[in-house]
């Protein structure tokens, strides 16, 4: 008899663009006005956290927050109130990782680095293969590429985070990311339909 694996699968969430919409023209979220979620993300983050096997980590990049540009007062309430939202939903994050530098400064840890990511990487208790990272950024499947696992790709708009990765779009449709759409829906009946 084959005995089953008792490594957890991850889904590593991007936040800004996939749980939340992104607050275009600066992207940061430093104003309660400026929050808006993402259709649907409730009712299917819900049954996600709550019947599928799988531990929940956020992955944000925040550019430049405790500078002047992007104070960390003008963050920290909106993001709270973005956490507890998903709380009184059952739907409860294991770790919230966030990298505060600019894409110039090339940060390991600044996705798609995954320097955040290490207390994960190469440790027997998790199965990153058969875990996802959920992100609306080209940066996120590049993420997933890099930790060896697989994207989901909120994709509303395809030059996102281009610049910053090192393959190329159609390369990370061919080898890392399994599923492109802009509904939550449809991640959650994946991730139902593809979970043993």
């Amino acid at each position: 008899m084959v005995e089953k694996s008792t490594a957890k699968r991850l889904l590593f969430i991007d936040r800004d663009g996939t749980l939340i919409n992104e607050a275009p023209p600066t992207y940061q979220l430093d104003s309660f006005e400026k929050l808006c979620f993402y259709p649907h993300v409730f009712e299917y983050m819900r049954a996600i956290a709550t019947t599928l096997p799988f531990e929940l980590v956020m992955v944000t990049n925040q550019d430049g927050l405790g500078t002047a540009a992007f104070p960390e007062q003008s963050f920290w309430p909106v993001h709270n109130l973005v956490i507890k939202s998903f709380e009184n939903e059952n739907v409860f994050f294991s770790k919230v990782l966030i990298d505060k530098t600019y894409p110039h400064q090339n940060a390991a840890t600044r996705k798609p680095g995954t320097a955040m990511l290490n207390s994960y990487l190469n440790n027997a208790d998790y199965d990153i293969k058969n875990s996802f990272v959920i992100g609306d950024r080209i940066t996120d499947m590049q993420l997933a590429k890099n930790i060896g696992c697989k994207g989901i790709w909120l994709n509303v708009d395809e030059a996102l985070g281009a610049v910053e990765i090192n393959d190329t779009v159609m390369d990370l449709k061919k080898q890392t990311i399994v599923l492109t759409t802009t509904q939550w829906k449809n991640i959650y009946e994946f991730l139902k339909t593809n979970t043993v």
